[in-house]
C-alpha cells in the first residue's frame, strides 16, 4: 500500500528523517518501513496534532499505519514489538558494524554516510519500545556524528580521520567502562568489530513465537488511533548462523554448583545474558573467537550464579 503525504510544515519537519528512511527502505524492508512511519507519527504528535497543516501529514499517515497492520496479521515483526525491536537492532546494528569498518580502513564515501545515517536513525526508531539501552544510545550518538564529520569533510574537500574523533568515544565504550584512545582500534571484549563485514543486506532470521500484545490506542482529532508501543520488554536473541564448520572449544568457567536447582534471574538479569549471547554471535560472524567464548562465559557464569563474572 503506497502512501503520498503533503510537505511536512515547520511545526513537525524533525519528522521528516523517519519518513525518508521509510521510503527508502519500502520496497526492500517493509518492516523497517512501518515502524519508520510509527516513529513519525508518534513524534508528530508530540509536537502538533492540532494544526491544519500537520494533521494533512499525520492524518494519512495514521490511515496508513492501520491498513497495514490489519494486512499483516501474520508479520510477528508488525504485531509483536519484542520481534520488532530485534529486527531493526539487528539492521542498525548491521549498517553501523559496516560504516564502522570501512571507516577504519579509510574508505570514506556517500555509501559509509548513508549507512551511519541510517543507522542512527534506526536507534532513534527504537526509542518507540521504550528508553533505549546505554550502548544503543552510544551508538546512535556516534553514528550520528561520524555521519556529519565524514559528510562535511568531503563537502569540503578534507580527508577524514577514520575510527573516533580527537577526544571521542571508541563505539561500545560504556560496555567496558573506561574511554580508549582515539584513532585506537576497538579491544573492547564486550562488543565486537568486523574484521571482513560484507556490504548491508541480510536475510532476517525466522522470528521466535510469541503472543503479540494488546495495548491501548491513542485518540487523534477526526477519530482513529495506533497502539502506542509497550516499553520495557527485552527483545530477543537473534537467531545464529550456522557454524558446523568451525571447532571451537571454549573454556568453561569454574562455577560454583548451587544446591537449590536453577538460580532465579530477575528480568534485568535475563536481558542481560541475552546481550552476552548476542554479543558472541556477532563475534561468531566476525571470527573473533576470543570475544565469542568470553561473551559466552559470562552469560553461562550468570545464568548459574545470578552474579555477573569477574
Amino acid at each position: 500500500m503506497s502512501l503520498s503525504l503533503p510537505p511536512c510544515p515547520n511545526s513537525i519537519k524533525s519528522i521528516q528523517h523517519f519518513l525518508k528512511t521509510a521510503v527508502e527502505h519500502e520496497s526492500r524492508d517493509p518492516v523497517i518501513t512501518y515502524w519508520c512511519r510509527l516513529a513519525a507519527l508518534q513524534n508528530g504528535m508530540s509536537l502538533d496534532k492540532s494544526s491544519k497543516e500537520s494533521l494533512a501529514v499525520l492524518l494519512p499517515l495514521m490511515d496508513w499505519l492501520e491498513a497495514t497492520k490489519k494486512g499483516q496479521t501474520s508479520n510477528d515483526a508488525i504485531v509483536n514489538e519484542v520481534v520488532a525491536s530485534a529486527h531493526i537492532e539487528n539492521h542498525a546494528m548491521k549498517l553501523f558494524l559496516w560504516a564502522d569498518k570501512e571507516d577504519r580502513a579509510s574508505h570514506f564515501n556517500k555509501n559509509v554516510v548513508k549507512a551511519f545515517y541510517t543507522s542512527g536513525i534506526l536507534f532513534d526508531v527504537l526509542s518507540v519500545f521504550g528508553e533505549l539501552s546505554p550502548e544503543n544510545e552510544h551508538y546512535k550518538k556516534y553514528a550520528k556524528v561520524k555521519a556529519a564529520y565524514i559528510h562535511n569533510c568531503l563537502k569540503n574537500g578534507e580527508t577524514p580521520i577514520p575510527g573516533p574523533l580527537d577526544g571521542g568515544n571508541e563505539p561500545g565504550e560504556e560496555l567496558s567502562g573506561g574511554p580508549a584512545a582515539p584513532g585506537v582500534s576497538s579491544s573492547d571484549p564486550t562488543v565486537p568489530y568486523p574484521p571482513n563485514q560484507q556490504q548491508p543486506g541480510f536475510q532476517q532470521p525466522t522470528p521466535p513465537a510469541v503472543q503479540p500484545y494488546s495495548n491501548p490506542v491513542p485518540q487523534m482529532p477526526g477519530g482513529g488511533g495506533l497502539p502506542p508501543p509497550q516499553a520495557g520488554a527485552p527483545p530477543p536473541v537473534p537467531p545464529t548462523q550456522q557454524f558446523d564448520s568451525m571447532n571451537i572449544q571454549p573454556v568453561v568457567p569454574s562455577v560454583p554448583a548451587s544446591g537449590s536447582g536453577a538460580v532465579k534471574l530477575s528480568v534485568e538479569q535475563v536481558s542481560k545474558a541475552q546481550k552476552y549471547c548476542k554479543y558472541a554471535i556477532s563475534a561468531l560472524d566476525y571470527e573473533d573467537m576470543n570475544t565469542a567464548i568470553l561473551n559466552l562465559n559470562k552469560a553461562l557464569h550468570l545464568c548459574q550464579t545470578g552474579q555477573d563474572m569477574q
